[in-house]
């Protein structure tokens, strides 16, 4: 017996509008400041201001391959060319801006050593200056992103839904920035008033290493999703309510996401002759985590069901 029902393959983010609007904003707010910090580098010498500018440049290049993926997710959303949607567009999205995290953590790093090795002049008052000014926009920034990555940590905690790994990718972006302007804000005013001029290539060191982890983790977490890796909380609950009864026996199971908030699952089962379709698809409903599921079942009674 075979029960296909005819459903979309839109698996976008609840906040998906929301979240491109946000990182719009953002991506021009670090366009200005990335121009101020890097001339203002140039100028007054400082390498953890110039460092933090490059950075900026950087950064401003991945949140537009953000706001980038966030456009091209919608405008594709209903296409006949992807399967499963454009729900994980914003991951490969994700996994771009990662990589260029960390590239940009080796640049500052090999730089700073180079400058620790051989110190250059610092202009320490308006290199401070500047680098608070930055501050005070990756802070906005932030802010601006963090809204819509809090709500989806708790919506995850909740129900056990996805990240929006395109938004938690501009959002490590933005507090890298932070965290590097600090580091430079520190090693100026150390630089200018105890004379510790070395301080200043080591904080670029500093913030190199810590970038460089969090690029590594946003690769991991972006790279699970674009390999459909499985997601073993909701595949235990799978397991669970179909095999509980005891009439029911799974021999095959994928779940993966397909979306910031959508799994799709594809469940074989071996049961008994009273057993069909219908009676595994109502089994699974409390399972809200599953947006997409096909139903295979063998042996005494068989069937194939979809669920969009």
């Amino acid at each position: 017996m075979n029960d296909t029902l005819r459903h979309d393959h839109v698996f976008l983010g609840s906040a998906h509008e929301e979240n491109a609007r946000r990182t719009l904003w953002v991506v021009m707010l670090t366009v200005v400041m990335m121009v101020g910090e890097i001339a203002t580098g140039y100028l007054t010498g400082s390498m953890a201001l110039l460092a933090d500018g490059f950075h900026m440049a950087t950064h401003a290049a991945a949140l537009g391959i953000t706001a980038a993926a966030y456009a091209y997710a919608k405008r594709h959303a209903t296409s006949a060319r992807f399967s499963f949607g454009t729900g994980k567009v914003g991951d490969l999205g994700g996994f771009a801006s990662a990589l260029i995290l960390g590239l940009v953590s080796l640049g500052i790093g090999v730089e700073s050593v180079m400058r620790l090795l051989q110190p250059t002049p610092v202009v320490f008052g308006t290199a401070t200056l500047i680098a608070v000014v930055g501050l005070a926009v990756n802070i906005v920034s932030a802010l601006l992103l963090g809204h819509g990555h809090h709500h989806g940590h708790d919506h995850d905690h909740d129900h056990h839904h996805g990240h929006d790994n395109n938004l938690k990718s501009a959002y490590v972006h933005v507090v890298a920035d932070a965290l590097t302007s600090v580091l430079a804000i520190a090693a100026l005013l150390a630089g200018r008033y105890l004379g510790w001029v070395w301080l200043d290539p080591a904080m670029g060191i500093v913030g190199a290493l810590v970038i460089a982890r969090w690029s590594w983790t946003l690769m991991g977490a972006t790279a699970g999703v674009l390999l459909d890796q499985t997601d073993a909380h909701v595949a235990e609950e799978i397991r669970e309510l179909v095999e509980q009864p005891g009439d029911a026996t799974i021999t095959d199971l994928h779940v993966w996401r397909v979306g910031p908030e959508a799994h799709a699952a594809i469940v074989s089962v071996v049961g008994d002759a009273s057993l069909n379709a219908q009676r595994i698809r109502e089994r699974l409903k409390p399972v809200h985590e599953v947006s997409h599921l096909t139903v295979e079942l063998h042996g005494a009674a068989a069937g194939v069901a979809g669920r969009g």
